[in-house]
């Protein structure tokens, strides 16, 4: 008999700090999807930057989770759940700030440096939230809590996409030049523009450390309910666990080709765009389809934290892994929008993959949970990696959307989703496996 319908998602008692605590979610998401496109605005305000170098904002983001993960974890280990949520908006507020003294040096290397604290205020966050919002309340809607919690981080990352198409990339006067007209100026106008534009990146995140302040005071005077996970087993037995644990360990590989195929289905949506304007004669805007896969995100989320009321998340896990997998199908062999709707439409399956594959994997574990999501949040470099098989499919015919066709008839920006599809399908049995094992 299935008595979750009966258990609240949250009780009343746990609802204020879970508000507070979900509210986070949308925070990270925000500094997310804000800096994506840092790394074309950085090459339009520094055009001496190669493309690998600009590409380092995207390498210090993910790094300070990889570094981080891990010492936050035995930090909230050895202190508590609030003391790393404190400390992680702390940091997440310095490195927002230092974009002013960045910005005012004009230094790339500093950009970058605040990049990476930010990271890993957000590496700190996310050991800590999730893990808190399962503990708050039943295990048995422990991933349908989650999964609402994360409901919200869609809405912080479309946000965060916004504020950086409006108040960033469309008010660059450097992207006001042909390359041509930007550099015939002179190097007085040239350093006028570099100025204002560095100024016009660095407001944003100093208007966002401001927030972070304000929600942390909230946090400093909101009571955090201690949880049984609080109650401490030595080290070397947590680790065992988690080494023991194959539910774990899977959960951690699939976690990693998860976020893969996500940032390499968001970030190659404009080469795939490229390639149908270029073929077509179109004009398409790849940021609106980019903006229409996250609202389908956002809506796929909400969905599915409603189908785990009745169906088993593991279930629900493998069936929308198998919905990314014929998508992804889809955007490799179906010609023109076709293609396209079936690329944006993958992100409706991917909607619920992190939290649910979060909950799964760290279902049932008390301590251990702590140091188990650290290494859920390392996978978060899967982000970092992916990408780069990807672009080296891309660069097999010299641009990322030539006329080189693979197999006969599909070009390589096409085939390259093959690695999203592989990743969906470690998923997609990642849920199969689960579920076996849970009826």
């Amino acid at each position: 008999m299935n008595t979750t319908k009966k258990i609240p998602i949250v009780r009343k008692e746990l609802l204020l700090p879970f508000i507070i605590i979900t509210s986070l979610f949308a925070l990270w998401g925000i500094a997310n999807d804000l800096t994506n496109p840092m790394v074309s605005a950085f090459k339009k305000v520094m055009p001496e930057l190669s493309n690998v170098q600009a590409s380092l904002v995207q390498f210090a983001f993910y790094f300070g989770y990889f570094f981080m993960a891990l010492p936050a974890a035995l930090f909230i280990r050895k202190y508590s759940y609030k003391s790393g949520i404190l400390l992680g908006l702390s940091l997440y507020a310095i490195g927002a700030f230092l974009f002013f003294p960045a910005a005012a040096n004009q230094e790339f290397n500093y950009f970058l440096i605040s990049l990476w604290i930010i990271t890993c205020g957000l590496a700190f966050l996310e050991t800590t939230s999730n893990p808190l919002i399962l503990s708050l309340g039943d295990k048995e809607t422990a991933t349908q809590r989650l999964n609402l919690a994360q409901a919200f981080n869609p809405i912080g990352s479309l946000t965060g996409m916004i504020i950086a198409q409006v108040f960033i990339i469309g008010a660059l006067r450097s992207d006001d030049y042909t390359t041509e007209a930007y550099n015939a100026l002179t190097s007085e106008e040239l350093g006028a523009i570099r100025e204002n534009d560095l100024s016009i990146i660095s407001i944003p995140y100093i208007a966002l450390g401001v927030l972070v302040l304000i929600i942390m005071s909230i946090i400093i005077f909101t009571k955090i309910p201690k949880t049984a996970a609080e109650d401490k087993m030595g080290l070397s037995e947590s680790f065992k666990k988690l080494f023991s644990n194959k539910n774990y360990k899977h959960g951690v590989i699939a976690q990693a080709f998860y976020v893969g195929a996500q940032i390499m289905c968001w970030t190659y949506i404009f080469q795939y765009v490229d390639n149908l304007n270029a073929t077509f004669g179109w004009e398409l805007t790849a940021t609106y389809y980019n903006v229409a896969a996250m609202v389908l995100f956002l809506v796929g989320r909400w969905i599915g934290t409603a189908l785990m009321k009745s169906i088993n998340p593991s279930k629900i896990l493998m069936l929308f892994g198998i919905g990314g997998v014929i998508c992804s199908v889809g955007a490799i062999l179906l010609p023109g929008m076709a293609g396209l709707i079936s690329l944006v439409g993958i992100s409706v399956f991917m909607s619920i993959m992190f939290p649910t594959i979060y909950g799964i994997a760290l279902k049932d574990m008390g301590d251990e949970a702590k140091i188990g999501s650290a290494g859920l949040v390392m996978a978060i470099v899967g982000g970092a990696l992916m990408p780069v098989l990807q672009g080296s499919i891309l660069d097999m015919g010299g641009s990322g959307f030539s006329d080189v066709a693979i197999l006969g008839f599909i070009p390589e920006v096409k085939f390259s989703f093959i690695l999203p599809l592989i990743c969906l399908a470690v998923v997609a049995h990642y849920g199969y496996a689960t579920y076996k094992t849970s009826k």
